[in-house]
This record gives structure tokens, sequence and C-alpha cells, in this order.
């Protein structure tokens, strides 16, 4: 089992090579959860997430024949990036075996940090055996993922300066995967503060690792917006740690990452992937467990699409209220839009969006369907919108 000894001299070996990540106070996310929660941005690191820890010191103890042999890895995200990153550092040749659906903007980051990406296998389980056979055909050294101690010991990395930069901490509130960061983590923080618990976070789709600790059956599957968490079997050597150092693993549904991710934007200023969310998630959905705590953090990961971001954003003003979606049954007749239109504006709402149909949804040839899009500040100032067309109109609420 990897101890403090192990990730101080993975810290020795990749100082220079990642980004010491700080370590702040977020007082608009302890607002809304109660805690007093620090964050620790590793979605500041050059490819945007903390894997770049375990991957520089995986990679700094290869032998001489490793490196001219070169390496291959696995992965649809961040640790092919790691990976291909720190290769290049090394001027070591990288494979990256990617799945054949892996969005374009991964595959150019990837292949952008100098490895040679192979697209094999339509899902994760196929691109691994396929990089597992290349590893043996070619004499390539494997990189995993999180099942590796010494890719373990780099992520712990994290909780080592974590401590360092907020040494008052109660809880460290880690996101699980495979297990690699939290095992790491857990190893750094039992020995530097005896008396820190560490919890786990997993999404609902994935509870992986709270379902093998139960001794239940694994059953995974179905989308998720944490996929850098979707993970169907956890490690080996990290399920050790976990079992020795983790006090308990929380799981998360998945709308509750969507608010968290809103909330990093919106509050905190920072750009959060559903993996990187997790933990702020974790208290959202259970606030009474870390009320009025110390809690660590780490934003583990900043790599969501912007398409995706933008629609997280806009679903999270739809459900607090500030962006106002209605359907209308209106008389067809001249100066009804224009007497809409001067309410809601009388109102102080903002008509971002208007769709007008005559023709095909109408109850009525005397009648029409309006939809509506507005933007409100608040929920009551929505109520208020809704209640100034309500006195004429027919109004629904989507």
């Amino acid at each position: 089992m990897i101890g403090l000894a192990d990730i101080e001299a993975a810290a020795g070996r990749i100082a220079g090579k990642i980004l010491r990540t700080p370590a702040l106070p977020s007082h608009a996310v302890s607002r809304a959860t109660g805690a007093r929660v620090t964050l620790k941005l590793e979605n500041l690191q050059a490819i945007g997430s903390f894997k770049e820890r375990g991957a520089a010191n995986r990679l700094a103890l290869l032998t001489e024949a490793e490196r001219r042999a070169g390496v291959v890895a696995m992965s649809a995200g961040n640790h092919a990036q790691a990976v291909a990153r720190h290769a290049s550092l090394l001027g070591i040749r990288a494979t990256i075996v990617m799945p054949v659906f892996t969005p374009s903007t991964k595959v150019m980051r990837t292949r952008g940090w100098g490895a040679e990406v192979v697209l094999h296998g339509e899902n994760l389980l196929e691109a691994s055996r396929h990089a597992h056979m290349l590893a043996d055909r070619d004499g390539l050294v494997f990189v995993h993922p999180y099942d590796d101690p010494a890719v373990m010991a780099g992520q712990g990395t994290l909780a080592l300066e974590f401590l360092q930069d907020a040494p008052d901490l109660d809880v460290l509130v880690i996101p699980v995967g495979g297990g690699g960061m939290i095992s790491g983590c857990a190893a750094a923080a039992v020995a530097l503060r005896p008396g820190i618990e560490v919890i786990g976070v997993e999404v609902a789709a994935y509870a992986s690792v709270s379902q093998t600790l139960a001794g239940e059956t694994v059953q995974t599957g179905g989308a998720t917006i944490a996929e850098g968490i979707a993970v169907h079997t956890p490690g080996t050597h990290c399920l050790e740690v976990i079992r020795a150092h983790v006090s308990d693993v929380l799981v998360v549904p998945e709308r509750v990452v969507e608010d968290a991710i809103a909330l990093l934007a919106e509050g905190a200023k920072q750009v959060a992937e559903g993996a990187g969310a997790a933990g702020v998630a974790a208290l959202l959905a259970h606030p009474a467990r870390f009320a009025g705590r110390r809690v660590g953090i780490p934003v583990c990961g900043g790599n969501i699409d912007g398409r995706i971001l933008a629609n997280v954003l806009l679903r999270g003003l739809l459900r607090d209220g500030r962006l106002l979606r209605l359907t209308m049954a209106i008389p067809d007749r001249p100066g009804v839009l224009a007497d809409i239109a001067g309410r809601i504006g009388g109102s102080g709402g903002n008509i971002i969006e208007v769709i007008h149909q005559r023709l095909f949804d109408a109850p009525s040839v005397q009648a029409a369907e309006l939809e509506l899009m507005i933007e409100a500040r608040d929920p009551a100032h929505a109520d208020a919108i809704v209640q100034s067309l309500a006195g004429t109109y027919v109004v629904r609420r989507a």
C-alpha cells in the first residue's frame, strides 16, 4: 500500500513539471452549502485536469530502456492528454488508444501534445484490450489511468499541497472513478493530519466503489455528465487504500452535478467538467453532513464542452426561475403581441425568444399559440411577470 513517503517522493519528481495549483476559499460555494469551503483549482493545470500528476510521476520512473520503447495508454479524456503531454516533455513516444466515437476535440487535443492517436473499439473496454495488445506486440509500457501505485502516488501530491496551503481542513471530499485520486489523497491526508475525514463522491449511474464496498453486485451504466468518473471497475490497488483510509463514499444524482457546475461557473467563477464538480455536488446533495465544517474540495477537471456548459447553465436558469418558458393561447387579432410585450417589459422582464404559431398548434382559426422565453431577476420576479399576464391571458408555465 502506498504511503506518505511515496507521495513525497512523487512530489519531488514532478516539481516544476506540473502547476502547484492555488487553494482558495469560496464564499459562493460556502453560502450555498452551509460549509466553509476551500477549492483546489486543478482545472488550471496545463491540460485542465489533475491527471497530469499521476502521469508525470509514472513516466518519471521509467527506465532508459522503457523510455526508448515508448508508452501506450487508453483513455477518452484527461488521462490521454496527461500521458501525451508528459511523454512529449520527456521525449518519449506515446501511443494513445481512444474509442472510435471519442469527440474530435479530445482527439485533436491529444494529438496536439504530440501523441499518436489510435481510434479503436466501440467503448473503453475494447480500446483497453487493443492498448494491451499493442503493449505486448510492440514492447510498450502500458500506463494505467488509476490502478498503478506510481499513478496513485502522483495524484496524492494534490492532497500534499492542499494540506500545506489549508492545514485546518476537517474533511476532504474527493470525486471517485477508478479510485486513483482518492487513494493517493487519502494516503497523504491521514498521514499528515490524523483524524481528518476523507469522503468520496460518485455519480448515481456509476456508483461502482460504493457498491463494491457494500458487497453488492456492481451495476453501472447510462449517460452522465460526469463521464470522467464513469468507471465500472475500480482499481484493485485503489480499493486497498480506500478500505483503509476513506470513511464514506457518497452518491449524488445527475441533476445535482449540473447544479454544482452552474454554482462553480456563476458563483466561484470556475469552469468545471462534471467529474470536476462532483465534490461540490456532494455538499449540495448532503448539506447536513458538512454544515459548519471546513471542507476541502478539488475542482479536479475543467474540460467541459462549451455547448454542454451552455446547456447546463440554461437548464439551471430554468430550474431556479430566472428563465421563464411560457406557452399562451391568445386571440388572433391586431395589438395582442404588443400588449403582451408591454406587460412583460412593464414588469421588468426581458424577452429573449418568441415563437408565434397560427397554422398548426392553435386550437381555433381565431386563436394563435405563443411561446415565450423570458429572462427574470429571480423566482419572485418571474412569478410577478406571470401574474401580469395571467390576468388577461391563459398562461402555461413549462
